[in-house]
């Protein structure tokens, strides 16, 4: 299992990294906080002070077609919300 799937990298996860030193990740479903914490340290090489998890339920989506009402499942997510002792950063785009 592959603990950490993606960075999230928005404007209001930025703000987050820059003035209380958070990072947002998504991760697997079935990962729990010590392996969240386990997978950023390992992979990163910093170190993880706190970790909150966020689980979403995949929204409803319809549209119209020809065919009729189209109606679908966006599938369920999990965020990870991880805070980094102080002096530790996340470059997330040093290997671009």
């Amino acid at each position: 299992m592959e603990v950490l799937i993606k960075p999230i990298i928005t404007e209001k996860y930025t703000a987050q990294a820059d003035t209380f030193n958070r990072y947002g990740f998504v991760v697997d479903k079935r990962a729990n906080k010590i392996e969240i914490r386990a997978a950023v340290e390992k992979m990163y090489g910093v170190t993880v002070v706190d970790v909150n998890t966020q689980q979403y339920v995949g929204k409803v989506k319809m549209r119209n077609t020809t065919q009729g009402l189209a109606v679908g499942r966006v599938n369920r997510s999990k965020k990870a919300i991880v805070t980094l002792k102080d002096g530790d950063k996340i470059d997330f785009y040093a290997n671009i």
